[in-house]
């Protein structure tokens, strides 16, 4: 969390996973990231076709349309959440209905600010060899060299047909946070770093010392759906600990799954 969050709606709250819809950033008319993360939503009594969470650390979530939002995107929906806590781990079930008459596309983002100790001790790992649009640089596309990402300036990038899972380490808290996602090709990976942190009025001068996001997204091929079609996808973050790591992920894990 941003030591200066505002938490009074409709502002969105800097932290935790603010969820982008409609849109991401400014790819569109709408204000930034979409209305989304920027609306009060509602307990859902009924989330078919998944089973019903019947547990104290699951809850289901839902956002329908509003008139106040066909006014500025003319597309009757609802955005569906399940939120579960385990030993260990978050999940995720973000889905989005069709309830309309005609067909409409969307972007979509989980924005993960995940809490590390000194962001130019973290690298991420799983994102080599692959291309990108540099935010910082006209959203031209490139193809990234790196082993790894590491940071010692502003970072803002759209990963492209990344994989399924995505590794954050942490050296000096020797811990890793795993991301495995699903249906969600793209990853956005952004660290303000210091002119830009004083300049967000919600974001402390410091904070992006002990921040990153690293987001499981769907940004460069917009999902289209026709009327009730529903779209899924799927997000979990783990940790492990992370003493194991040479600056490499234990191949049995990668070949065998976080699971």
């Amino acid at each position: 969390m941003s030591s200066k969050a505002n938490w009074k709606p409709p502002r969105a709250i800097r932290g935790g996973i603010p969820i982008c819809f409609p849109q991401f950033g400014n790819l569109g008319s709408l204000e930034q990231h979409g209305f989304a993360r920027n609306r009060m939503w509602s307990l859902d009594s009924d989330p078919s076709p998944l089973p019903p969470a019947n547990n104290q650390s699951s809850v289901d979530l839902i956002l329908k349309s509003t008139e106040e939002d066909l006014k500025i995107w003319p597309r009757c929906f609802e955005l569906r959440l399940r939120v579960t806590l385990s030993a260990g781990r978050l999940t995720l079930i973000p889905r989005v209905r069709n309830t309309d008459n005609k067909t409409f596309s969307f972007m979509f983002t989980l924005c993960n600010y995940f809490s590390v100790s000194d962001i130019s001790e973290v690298r991420v790992e799983g994102l080599e060899t692959l291309d990108y649009f540099d935010n910082l640089n006209n959203r031209q596309r490139f193809t990234e060299q790196a082993d790894a990402i590491t940071f010692d300036g502003e970072f803002e990038r759209v990963y492209l047909s990344t994989p399924t899972k995505i590794a954050i380490i942490d050296h000096e808290k020797k811990r890793t946070f795993e991301l495995w996602k699903d249906g969600m090709p793209d990853a956005v990976v952004w660290n303000p770093w210091d002119k830009k942190a004083k300049a967000l009025q919600d974001l402390g001068d410091e904070d992006y010392q002990s921040m990153l996001c690293v987001d499981s997204a769907v940004i460069e091929t917009p999902i289209i759906l026709k009327p009730f079609e529903e779209w899924k996808g799927r997000q979990e973050i783990s940790t492990v600990s992370s003493s194991y790591c040479s600056g490499q992920l234990d191949p049995r894990k990668v070949l065998y799954g976080f699971h």
